[in-house]
């Protein structure tokens, strides 16, 4: 499978469009009247301020402090690229920040300070402490973070987290619990060797033995060998705690017998010889980035009874900080926490190992691209699990509240559980989820319009992302001159462009669509004119005789001309049961509107078919299917000619024998609020529709499009479903992220 790639010039184009940086801030309360301003600020915002300066904890109340961290950087160690400064770190700040909100919906702000001096660091920090419910320091370089975190921790009321040490020491300490329960290892017995005594490596070490392990069974090794007692060289007082009384000198030597390895180091520290001289069932996590010190296949072929876990994505037991930090800030802001401490820490990390073990949902596999189970190949959770918002937080917060560190403690643990997997926005993990299932299927994917930009970028993204081969149709000179100006000229040697005018096999294809089309008025002149000169006939073509596994089109024309096409090749109308279903994603909901491409004014019998299409395609995107026929009337009221077919639709589902949620007709009102519904306690949707099944075409186009242009909502679609073939047809204003998400979808076969 091909590692995803991107170009500086796509790089910088992220961070620039739509607007630079990665994020914004919104207003959560109401701003339009002058009532409402006199409440947000003057006069009305006084009496909050009074509040809290009688009663400092009522900030967390009145002020967005309890949900508020500061992402704090001096940019002297961004990534593995060294001392950038303060302003050369910010996009990585920024990215952290993003990365609070996506994976727990913690608010964040990046604030980087250009200084090198810790003492300024500490001030500057501490003086800001009001504002924030906790610190997550990151990128700044050993050993002034260690003096930094210490002395902010002494001297703040809320948690100071340095993510570079502990967030990898926590993600490390979850894997090794599961690593040592499938080696049968105690963690007091075992003999443990670190290789990097920087920051991470060494909270590594210190959480173990707060986990258990005894200091003289730990070995710390830097650039000049083992850390013993005595030795002088390259030495400071974080080393000199992990210091013991040894003989050995060289990581050659502390390697052999050892049970576990943990690198934080640099590619190849590690050799064959040195994993072939550990003890039975070793416990090897080579996490430098972005090489491991040695590969999981290296070390399998000399020890195949070894576990290896490595900081990649590409291999199994990915330690990956984002399994940490969001979910440890989320526990403790929620209980107002004062500290993260030891505790809360290994609290995290036991979570974190038990949800390995238990049993992987179908979304999660799906997402993963391969069936995941407990074992030397799967010991820590993948990033993507939705059960991480709802499994750790509470951890953390049981351990603040035991170890007194909390404020306010949660009294309703069950509820708070609950009010956790309701913040997160599934849109976001359905949307990871069919890109890792694209990116599995490794799909050719057939791009109709090659002669649009946008079309063209994202056949290269397709392409560099990983997800499989971009075949373009489109001419090869006209194909260049566009990928150049779009700044892509290096990519028209990795797509694939073809034509009529290239193929061998325009003659069977010709043969094909005669066959087809000889009784509904087409002579051979017209078939040859379609196969050779219409792309999208063309590139149906191509897909009916497996000369790609999928389709995008419809960027450059009306959907109902690039359908009236595609029906010259497939039986792609509304007699043969196909239906076109579009996703909506708006405010962390996605709510599925059919039939939006096909159906005219479908009767009752289309509009059960239409209801199945669109289960389906829900089941695709890992939704469980809740169908809602809407109308202006709901179970019968006010009564209209226009509405029977709705009231009908349910009892044809019925006597089919689904298996899946249907109800109506309905107000769409009643189909997707909970409160509205309990008017109707008779009705048989256990929550809201996630399916909206309407009455024609013409109110499913006015629905989606008023939804995209008055709410901001993302559509995605219409999605095609009902064809043996994966085809999907863009709308004409699609950007080219819009398109790529289309053959994403195709990819997955979804429909």
């Amino acid at each position: 499978m091909s590692k995803p790639k991107f170009t500086r010039e796509e790089a910088l184009a992220f961070h620039l469009e739509p607007t630079p940086g990665k994020f914004e801030i919104t207003a959560t309360v109401p701003m339009t009247t002058q009532r409402d301003l006199s409440l947000a600020y003057s006069p009305g915002v006084a009496v909050p301020c009074e509040e809290i300066a009688a009663n400092p904890e009522l900030a967390y109340d009145y002020t967005n402090k309890g949900n508020l961290v500061a992402v704090v950087s001096n940019g002297t160690a961004v990534l593995g690229l060294g001392n950038l400064g303060a302003l050369g770190s910010k996009p990585v700040m920024e990215g952290k920040s993003v990365l609070f909100k996506r994976f727990a919906d913690v608010n964040s702000i990046d604030i980087e300070l250009d200084t090198e001096d810790p003492e300024a660091i500490i001030n500057a920090v501490r003086l800001m402490g009001p504002t924030f419910g906790g610190i997550n320091l990151e990128d700044i370089k050993a050993p002034e973070c260690f003096i930094i975190e210490q002395t902010l921790k002494e001297q703040m009321d809320i948690p100071v987290f340095h993510d570079d040490q502990h967030g990898t020491a926590v993600i490390c300490a979850a894997g090794l619990i599961n690593a040592l329960h499938l080696s049968g290892k105690k963690i007091e017995d075992c003999r443990i060797v670190l290789n990097g005594a920087g920051a991470a490596g060494i909270a590594c070490i210190e959480l173990l033995k707060a986990m258990g392990a005894r200091h003289d069974n730990c070995i710390v090794c830097d650039t000049k060998g083992v850390i013993y007692q005595g030795r002088t060289e390259g030495m400071n007082q974080w080393k000199s705690a992990h210091a013991i009384k040894t003989d050995l000198r060289t990581l050659d030597e502390a390697m052999k017998d050892a049970d576990v390895f943990l690198g934080v180091s640099v590619k190849g520290a590690v050799t064959q010889d040195m994993v072939a001289s550990m003890a039975d069932n070793p416990v090897i996590f080579a996490m430098a980035n972005p090489d491991p010190e040695i590969t999981p296949e290296e070390a399998h072929e000399v020890r195949p009874d070894a576990i290896v876990a490595t900081g990649r994505s590409d291999y199994p037991n990915q330690v990956n900080n984002v399994l940490g930090f969001p979910y440890l800030f989320r526990g403790a802001l929620d209980v107002h926490a004062r500290a993260i401490n030891d505790e809360m820490k290994i609290a995290c990390a036991e979570a974190l190992a038990s949800l390995a073990r238990a049993d992987v949902p179908d979304e999660v596999a799906m997402a993963y691209g391969r069936k995941l189970a407990f074992g030397r190949d799967y010991i820590i959770p993948t990033p993507f699990d939705p059960r991480l918002i709802h499994t750790v937080p509470p951890a953390v917060a049981r351990a603040c509240m035991d170890t007194g560190a909390a404020r306010r403690p949660i009294v309703d643990m069950e509820g708070y559980q609950q009010s956790l997997a309701a913040r997160m926005d599934p849109t976001a993990s359905i949307l990871r989820s069919i890109n890792a299932r694209a990116r599995n299927a490794q799909a050719r994917m057939i791009f109709a319009e090659g002669d649009d930009p946008r079309v063209l970028r994202a056949a290269v993204q397709y392409q560099r992302a990983g997800l499989g081969k971009a075949i373009v149709v489109g001419r090869d000179d006209d194909v260049k001159t566009k990928l150049e100006a779009a700044g892509l000229g290096d990519a028209v040697r990795e797509i694939e462009v073809t034509n009529a005018a290239k193929t061998d096999r325009l003659a069977e294809y010709k043969e094909f669509l005669y066959q087809r089309l000889q009784r509904k008025g087409h002579d051979q002149h017209d078939i040859h004119r379609m196969a050779a000169r219409d792309r999208h006939v063309f590139a149906a073509l191509m897909l009916a005789h497996g000369h790609g596994d999928g389709l995008v089109t419809g960027a450059t024309r009306k959907s109902a001309h690039v359908m009236e096409r595609i029906n010259h090749v497939f039986d792609a109308d509304a007699e043969n049961g196909v239906a076109g279903v579009t996703a909506l994603l708006h405010k962390g909901r996605i709510v599925l509107i059919a039939d939006t491409l096909v159906h005219e004014w479908p009767d009752e019998e289309d509009l059960a078919n239409i209801a199945t299409r669109a289960a389906g395609v829900a089941r695709h995107l890992g939704l469980e299917p809740r169908v809602a026929f809407v109308s202006f009337s709901t179970f019968g009221y006010p009564k209209s000619e226009r509405a029977e077919k709705m009231h009908l639709a349910p009892s044809v589902l019925e006597r089919r024998g689904v298996d899946f949620e249907y109800e109506g007709e309905m107000t769409v009102d009643v189909a997707l609020n909970t409160r509205a519904q309990d008017a109707y306690p008779f009705q048989r949707l256990t929550g809201p529709a996630n399916i909206l099944v309407v009455p024609a075409r013409h109110s499913a186009s006015i629905s989606v499009k008023l939804m995209q242009e008055m709410a901001g909502a993302t559509v995605i679609g219409p999605i095609l479903s009902g064809i043996d073939k994966s085809i999907q047809i863009c709308s004409s204003t699609s950007t080219a992220s819009d398109i790529l998400n289309m053959a994403v979808l195709a990819a997955c076969k979804v429909g």
